[in-house]
C-alpha cells in the first residue's frame, strides 16, 4: 500500500508568495481609497456621527498601512497578519447579527471578502513564519 505525503517547504514557491503578496497590496490600495472617501463622509456627518465617523476612517489608514506591511514582508511582522485576521473574521460575525441592516448587509460582503483573502494570503504566504525573527533574535533589540 503506497502512502501520500505532503510535503511543505519552508518558504513559498515565488509565484504563491507574489499571489499573496499581490492580495494584500490589492487590500491595501483599496483600503486606502475607502480611508480618502471617509473624510467626506465626515464632512457630511452629523455631529453625533463625527466621532464614529473619524473613528473609521482613521481606522482605515492603519489597516491600509497593515496590509502593506504585509503585502512588503510577510513573513517579517509578527501579530500582524494574526491581529488583522482576528479583527476582520469578528467584524464579519458582527455585520452577519446584524444582516438586517444596511450596514450590516454592506459590510458582510466586504469584510468576509478582505478576512478570506487575508486567511489565504497568510497560507500562501507562510505569514505564520513571522513569528520565527522573534526566535531566532533577528528583531531588532531595543536598548536605552
Amino acid at each position: 500500500m503506497t502512502t501520500a505525503t505532503i510535503t511543505v517547504s519552508s518558504t513559498p514557491s515565488p509565484r504563491w508568495d507574489r499571489i499573496g503578496r499581490g492580495l494584500m497590496a490589492l487590500n491595501s490600495v483599496v483600503t486606502f481609497a475607502v480611508f480618502i472617501n471617509g473624510f467626506f463622509l465626515m464632512a457630511d456627518a452629523s455631529d453625533d456621527r463625527m466621532m464614529v465617523e473619524g473613528w473609521r476612517t482613521f481606522g482605515y489608514l492603519v489597516f491600509s498601512a497593515m496590509w502593506a506591511m504585509l503585502a512588503y514582508r510577510p513573513r517579517h511582522v509578527p501579530a500582524i497578519w494574526e491581529m488583522v485576521i482576528f479583527h476582520k473574521v469578528a467584524a464579519t460575525v458582527l455585520a452577519f447579527t446584524i444582516l438586517d441592516t444596511t450596514e450590516g448587509a454592506q459590510s458582510s460582503i466586504t469584510d468576509t471578502t478582505v478576512a478570506a483573502l487575508t486567511i489565504f494570503a497568510y497560507i500562501v504566504c507562510r505569514g505564520w513564519q513571522s513569528w520565527r525573527v522573534i526566535k531566532r533574535g533577528d528583531a531588532p533589540v531595543n536598548t536605552l
